[in-house]
């Protein structure tokens, strides 16, 4: 007999808000959100959701969306769903949760998605220091393939994934996040050498009640007054797996994240057509509502067997994730290195961080010799299948780091050869570019003295 279709069991009308749809949805991470649906292993079921921001950046000719966004909301999740054995028996703390991601996709009749860079006073990004404005850019599906009419002249594959997938963290947990994030958000910055060259602020986002959605428990009680100002944000990702944006997390692969409550209290959110290593821009992949079909199992007592805590406690442990067989395939790749050296020619020790930014702004250059403006470039390594490697950890004082972009996604040849790039006529404009707002604030802006 056939297997039956998919059990939905969190719908999504993206003509509607998250805080009207049929199923709750969620914003934070917190032990006492509760789950809006029993999964059973061995079980195949569906998952909908709404895009990171649910609805609020639109398919239009502005960028002012992504300017004015409030990243309070960040990011509206499906879930939690409470996982159970074949016996109905939920999962325990100390489990190991598998969750296999069978299919995913775009919803249907809302197959566009979007990539952006944040203003500096509003979130910024890994360049920001270079690129304080805010910009967007449209991207448009074609079954697998994504085209941009911001960014002429490049069409390639898309290795959906989900930004985000993990399981509630227990109370001990959530205190240990919270108390390390907020120590390092009270830092000053000056006292971070890093800070000098990575100028993303703020340095960790706290608990905050503003725009904090739990799910079914009803805003402005006084659970829910307790709750959101210490349940954790869900943008960084953390020991219960959560916003990983790992881009090969596609069809076929599987998430072994560790179970910290009863019931595991699994969410996934924040859909991605397309990624590239890094998701640079910040706003960075091809966002967009979307679906996951996934399938789960219970590994009793996993955490103990399989995981090893790296810290003072048996929380301190990461998930584990098995890379699917689904992927583009393409055989040829122009690769840029970065050094731990910064714009302003100052040695770092082996710093990878540094390096993969050297990188990025070695292939942005390179790439606005071919027509590109340089914000097309930004938005383009961090939505596209480009691959970034750390090559080198060892060899004092560089770390090494490496962008691969695959050539096959444009339609020029961009690789160095005989005779001067284009230039003037014979060089083509890549128009419309990227849709874009003014920086209206004060910070400088770093100029690399040796650009173009």
């Amino acid at each position: 007999m056939a297997p039956l279709t998919p059990r939905v069991v969190v719908p999504i009308d993206v003509k509607k808000r998250p805080w009207e749809q049929l199923v709750a949805l969620h914003n934070r991470w917190h032990p006492e959100i509760p789950p809006v649906a029993d999964v059973t292993e061995g079980e195949l079921f569906r998952v909908e959701m709404v895009d990171w921001t649910g609805g609020r950046v639109g398919d239009n000719n502005s960028a002012e969306d992504i300017k004015s966004l409030d990243l309070t909301i960040t990011h509206y999740l499906s879930g939690p769903l409470r996982v159970l054995d074949s016996d109905g028996k939920p999962a325990q703390p100390g489990d190991l949760l598998a969750v296999e991601i069978c299919n995913l996709g775009p919803l249907p009749g809302d197959e566009w998605g979007y990539t952006a860079t944040f203003d500096r006073e509003n979130g910024g990004g890994f360049l920001t220091d270079h690129f304080p404005s805010a910009t967007k850019a449209i991207w448009y599906f074609e079954g697998i393939y994504a085209y941009s009419p911001n960014i002429p002249g490049v069409r390639f594959p898309g290795l959906t994934h989900p930004g985000i997938i993990g399981t509630a963290p227990s109370h001990d947990l959530l205190n240990i996040w919270n108390e390390r994030e907020r120590k390092l958000a009270e830092t000053d910055t000056g006292s971070l050498k890093l800070c000098e060259v990575l100028h993303q602020r703020p340095l960790a986002s706290l608990p905050t009640p503003k725009n904090c959605l739990l799910g079914k428990i009803k805003e402005g009680s006084s659970e829910w007054q307790k709750m959101a100002n210490e349940a954790a944000r869900t943008i960084p990702g953390r020991e219960n797996g959560g916003n990983c944006d790992i881009k090969n997390l596609s069809r076929g692969s599987k998430v072994y994240l560790p179970v910290f409550v009863e019931g595991a209290n699994l969410s996934t959110g924040d859909m991605h057509f397309s990624q590239g290593d890094g998701e640079v821009s910040f706003c960075g992949a091809i966002e967009m509502s979307g679906f996951l079909e996934l399938k789960c199992e219970i590994i009793r007592e996993g955490m103990k067997e399989y995981l090893t805590p790296m810290g003072p406690t048996p929380l301190h442990v990461n998930p584990i994730f098995e890379i699917g067989p689904v992927e583009p395939r393409f055989s040829e790749w122009l690769v840029f290195e970065g050094i731990s050296v910064d714009e302003a020619g100052r040695q770092h020790y082996l710093d990878a961080t540094v390096a993969y930014k050297r990188a990025v702004l070695n292939a942005i250059d390179y790439l606005s010799r071919f027509g590109y403006s340089k914000e097309q470039a930004y938005i383009l390594l961090s939505c596209c299948p480009c691959e970034g490697r750390i090559s080198g950890i060892v060899d004092s004082p560089n770390a090494v780091a490496t962008l691969a972009i695959p050539t096959a996604i444009f339609d020029q040849d961009i690789r160095p050869r005989s005779g001067k790039v284009p230039k003037g006529p014979r060089l083509v404009q890549r128009l419309p570019d990227v849709l874009r707002c003014t920086y209206d604030g004060k910070l400088p802006v770093t100029k690399n003295p040796g650009g173009t």
